[in-house]
């Protein structure tokens, strides 16, 4: 909803030629050989997503809609009197599962998460074709703060074979020299050795997550009173329930890849000039998408 950035940062352009972050993103998903885009919106903004964002792929690739709706539900809840917000990036990806049918990669519309990631994220998902070992990329925490402000990380902590062993959703995460520091919600601040992994939302799933995550999402809901306030699911907090169930591993897959997002408002200019070093570089054309046709370099 871009409270903190001051507008529909997804739909913003910071290309040369007007692309979005999302444009990079799909641009590299499909070099990487992923062979479906589905969006995940609201209904009331179907339309003009279709014809504003859907219409730029429909051409290249297979595109679906499915639509995060408050009321979209496990059997037996109603939404309470009162609540307008949404319930979260884990009841997002939960109503994916009216469009995606086979192993996925789940990432945010308005992150860049480089070449690389989408490669690495495509290998593992087509070894482990339907089996529950899920993934996630993860980044070096100093490459993922802004310098503009707090931001929210889950630090990933990793055992000795590679696999995730839980995230710790810290919420107010803001460099300190040349290292990192969070803040507790008693307001105490705590040094990292900024040497931390951190996921940024790059997760990939078989669709056998669905039902886990219907699993978390029915224990979240049946807590008296709250549904009635403005709590969200996060995927942090399901992945780790998941975890302790025992029903799915997560491999960590360490990218050396830069990534970057627009939490705050300032952090445009510079999104837009990395982009521009990068089309400089000939990492992307420049317009990304080079006809009307809808071929695109990376997949010729």
């Amino acid at each position: 909803m871009g409270s903190r950035y001051g507008g529909l940062k997804q739909i913003d352009r910071f290309g040369p030629s007007g692309e979005t972050i999302m444009d990079y993103a799909i641009y590299d998903a499909l070099a990487a050989g992923f062979a479906k885009v589905v969006f995940v919106i609201r209904h009331d903004l179907e339309s003009d997503f279709r014809a504003v964002v859907g219409s730029k792929y429909e051409s290249r690739v297979p595109v679906d809609y499915v639509f995060q709706e408050i009321d979209d539900l496990p059997q037996g809840f109603t939404v309470p009197a009162g609540r307008t917000k949404p319930w979260g990036t884990t009841h997002a990806i939960w109503c994916a599962r009216h469009g995606v049918k086979e192993p996925f990669l789940s990432i945010n519309a308005d992150d860049y998460y480089g070449k690389n990631s989408f490669k690495a994220a495509a290998q593992h998902l087509m070894q482990a074709g339907c089996l529950p070992e899920y993934c996630v990329v993860g980044y070096p925490i100093m490459q993922t703060l802004s310098e503009y402000g707090a931001v929210a990380r889950a630090i990933c902590a990793v055992d000795e074979e590679g696999f995730l062993k839980a995230l710790v959703e810290r919420l107010r995460v803001e460099r300190a020299g040349d290292s990192a520091r969070y803040v507790d919600e008693a307001g105490n601040a705590h040094v990292l050795k900024g040497d931390e992994v951190v996921s940024m939302n790059m997760l990939g799933f078989s669709p056998v997550v669905f039902d886990q995550l219907e699993r978390h999402l029915t224990r979240f809901l049946a807590v008296p009173n709250r549904t009635r306030d403005n709590s969200e699911i996060p995927i942090p907090v399901a992945l780790n329930e998941i975890l302790k169930e025992g029903t799915a591993k997560v491999r960590v897959l360490p990218t050396s890849d830069a990534w970057f997002g627009v939490t705050h408002a300032k952090d445009k200019p510079s999104a837009m000039e990395t982009i521009r070093d990068m089309v400089k570089r000939g990492q992307y054309p420049s317009p990304i998408w080079n006809n009307s046709r809808g071929d695109s370099k990376c997949c010729k």
